[in-house]
């Protein structure tokens, strides 16, 4: 049983059965994508503009 086993377990892990790694390539970002990050950019610099206003106040 044990042999059975060792084999089953050599022939599973076998770097035959294995496929090369292939890294992914990067892809360009979007116009559309760089409008919405520039959006998120320029909302975050003015929470952070109000939140340091509203703080200041006290």
């Amino acid at each position: 049983m044990r042999v059975s086993t060792t084999l089953l377990a050599l022939l599973v892990a076998s770097p035959a059965l294995a496929e090369a790694y292939n890294r992914p390539i990067p892809q360009a970002q979007s116009a559309t994508a760089e409008f919405w990050y520039a959006v998120a950019c320029l909302g975050l610099v003015a929470s952070m503009a109000l939140v340091h206003w509203l703080v200041s106040r006290r």
